[in-house]
Order: structure tokens, then C-alpha cells, then sequence
């Protein structure tokens, strides 16, 4: 399994602080068949990853390999991913964080697939 953990690194605030600072952020994905796991080694060696949302503020997702037992303290103590799970989706599907500008180009090749 990884697990994806969100911190903020750039922080625009007036008061350089993130209000979420100090809170665990964690979503655990599953990775099962061969292809995935050859995936996932790709994924954990260019782990973290950084967005810079372009106004001051940058998110990084760490990525590491966790066991069961782990996963299950991870999945309890996490307060959420504060509605960047998407993050974790682009990284999994395409082994990096997206630009903005990229995003509808990837997602029409896909429907014209």
C-alpha cells in the first residue's frame, strides 16, 4: 500500500501560516497487480511531490510504502485530505501532478481514445 501524505510547504497567508499545520493528511491507496506495483516503485522514487497553485501557496505529497497495520493508524489518525485527493489521483494515474494547463489536453486524448 502508499501512502500519500499533503503538507504545505509554500504558504500565502498574511501571517505565513497554514491553518491545517500540525494536523496529519494522509489517503492510503491499495496497490495490487504487477503492473501497479512496477507503477508504484516509479511513483515512490520521484516522491515528494510539489503544485505550486501560482499565488503563493505550493502543496507537497510525500509518498512512502506502508504494511497493513500501518495503513489502518494512518487511514484513523488523518484529518482528511483537505480536497486535494485529486493530487493523489493524478499521481496515480500519471505518475506526477498535473499542471492546470495540462489537464484538459490529458483528459480530451482520453475521450478521443
Amino acid at each position: 500500500m502508499l501512502a500519500f501524505t499533503l503538507s504545505m510547504p509554500g504558504v500565502g497567508s498574511w501571517d505565513g501560516r497554514w491553518s491545517g499545520a500540525g494536523r496529519p493528511y494522509v489517503i492510503v491507496r491499495p496497490v495490487r497487480s504487477k503492473a501497479a506495483k512496477e507503477f508504484a516503485e516509479e511513483i515512490l522514487d520521484g516522491s515528494p511531490y510539489r503544485y505550486d497553485f501560482g499565488d503563493g501557496w505550493a502543496a507537497s505529497v510525500s509518498v512512502r510504502e506502508v504494511d497493513g497495520v500501518e495503513a489502518r493508524k494512518l487511514r484513523r489518525a488523518s484529518a482528511g485530505f483537505c480536497g486535494y485527493g485529486w493530487m493523489v489521483d493524478e499521481i496515480m494515474e500519471h505518475g506526477r501532478i498535473l499542471r492546470l494547463d495540462e489537464r484538459g489536453t490529458i483528459d480530451s486524448r482520453k475521450a478521443e481514445a
